[in-house]
């Protein structure tokens, strides 16, 4: 029993020793395992400082990124504008240069190169034949005078074989040649000496001067008009002209007199002008047109009003319809005008209007060089080009327009937003002045364009051109005025040096 109980001591001691063992090892195992997951919340820890750093540097990247966005898309629209400025000035170089030929701007203000280009590109097809008269041509020559002013004989005294003389042998004519030349050319001077007298009553009596006494020397009608003819018909500018009379007709005068000259012509014009004012008042047909007209380098405006016979220029301030309502007032509701498209001349109460068909062909003709990929264009040209020619065929029927407009409104419903925005431009335009295009096929007496006007002030050009500008009002007055008598002399068929010369004798 003692051993059993001993036994049973022992098994007790033993028992705690095991489970004093044990429970030492389950603290080792939690101290180990705390200790392990100490580390491991301290590896998280570090972990989450890492992350939250990055965190932080990536929305610090984030904002940069943002900046740099916000200021490449700032970069962006700034190009884009860049680049509609620069393709809208890319596409000023790309259309076809407008010239006399696709536009309304004249040739005075085209480069040289423009001109000579213009000049040497022919429109007409080319013939295949060579320059010149052709064979079987017979050709033109000048005729010989009837009555020569001095006839000389010529012939052989000796014979060109023998030497034997030839004075008794008859002669027979062989043919005639003339020879056309100038005298020396010198002033006739003429002195005229005037004497007075006095009579036994006390009066003292002068001969009569041939004009006021102001100097000892002045110059005749036939100067003075070859003056005036030279400075305005053939726009030669004093200097030159000075200058010219010296050397060809061996008369020396100053700058101041040839100026002098001109304005005397342009006072003894007056009554003219009034003649012609009133003449262009009366007429049922009128062409106008107006251009830039520099004047001590301030621009005024030059205007024309002209028909088949008569030729008025003048200048004013403005161009403007209060322009033509001064100058020719109620006369204006009995005429038909004949211009451009110019907005002034639609603002006045004319009877009816005609637009210049040449204008709306060469604007026409720049749509098809911008354009060559289209038809419109080129339909609406050869519509105006036939209404033309059927008036050129029958230049004295009176032609329904009626039959024409039709033609020209189905071209004008056509959808142009495809094409670029001169197209549609030009389309309205010929909206507002469609019941203006074929007035000419009504009535044979109004032209299909305004060519005439147009010529009748470009001598203002060429003379600008010459001279640059007019110093003052009435040198720019004095030109209008005579070039007006000129140019109503060339269309009548007159010599412009007689009309300036029947005008300095009034």
């Amino acid at each position: 029993m003692g051993a059993y109980l001993a036994d049973c001591a022992q098994q007790k001691n033993i028992d705690h020793q095991v489970n004093t063992c044990l429970f030492c090892l389950r603290i080792s195992d939690i101290f180990r395992t705390f200790t392990s997951v100490k580390e491991q919340v301290m590896d998280i820890s570090q972990a989450l400082k890492k992350l939250t750093l990055e965190m932080t540097s990536m929305r610090e990247g984030m904002d940069v990124l943002r900046t740099e966005n916000a200021n490449l898309r700032r970069n962006v629209e700034k190009l884009q504008v860049e680049n509609r400025n620069l393709r809208k000035r890319l596409e000023k170089y790309e259309k076809p240069k407008k010239n006399s030929n696709n536009s309304s701007t004249p040739p005075s203000k085209e480069s040289m190169k423009d001109e000579v280009l213009r000049r040497t590109k022919s429109l007409r097809k080319k013939s295949g034949l060579r320059p010149g008269g052709q064979p079987g041509h017979e050709g033109h020559m000048k005729e010989l005078v009837s009555e020569p002013d001095v006839i000389e004989e010529c012939g052989s005294h000796f014979c060109s074989e023998c030497g034997r003389d030839l004075s008794g042998v008859e002669r027979e004519l062989d043919y005639i040649s003339q020879v056309v030349d100038l005298p020396t050319i010198a002033p006739v001077i003429t002195e005229y000496r005037h004497y007075k007298k006095v009579c036994s009553c006390g009066c003292c009596n002068k001969g009569y001067a041939p004009r006021k006494r102001g100097s000892q020397i002045t110059f005749g009608r036939n100067i003075r008009a070859i003056v005036t003819y030279l400075n305005v018909v053939q726009c030669v500018p004093y200097e030159r002209l000075a200058s010219l009379m010296a050397e060809v007709f061996s008369v020396h005068m100053s700058q101041g007199t040839i100026r002098n000259i001109v304005q005397e012509a342009m006072k003894k014009s007056r009554p003219a002008i009034t003649l012609l004012e009133d003449m262009l008042k009366k007429s049922s047909v009128v062409g106008f047109d107006e251009s830039g007209c520099y004047n001590n380098k301030e621009l005024d405006w030059a205007w024309i009003a002209q028909t088949a016979y008569v030729t008025l220029c003048f200048r004013a301030t403005g161009r403007s319809s209060k322009v033509l309502e001064g100058r020719f007032g109620d006369s204006l509701k009995n005429m038909v005008a004949v211009t451009d498209r110019h907005s002034a001349y639609f603002a006045l109460n004319f009877l009816d209007h005609q637009v210049c068909l040449a204008h709306l062909l060469r604007e026409l003709e720049y749509l098809t060089e911008l354009e060559p990929g289209q038809n419109w264009s080129k339909d609406v040209a050869d519509l105006l080009r036939k209404a033309i020619h059927e008036r050129n065929e029958h230049p004295r029927e009176i032609i329904e327009k009626k039959t024409w407009l039709d033609k020209l409104d189905t071209l004008l419903q056509a959808n142009l937003l495809h094409l670029k925005d001169h197209f549609e431009r030009l389309r309205k335009g010929l909206f507002k002045c469609r019941d203006y295009i074929f007035n000419f096929l009504e009535n044979p007496k109004i032209p299909s364009d305004n060519n005439a006007s147009e010529r009748g002030i470009r001598k203002l050009k060429i003379k600008q051109k010459i001279s640059g500008t007019f110093r003052s009002d009435n040198g720019a007055d004095a030109f209008f005025a005579i070039h007006s008598i000129a140019d109503t002399a060339w269309k009548n068929r007159q010599s412009q040096l007689n009309a300036i010369n029947t005008i300095l004798s009034l």
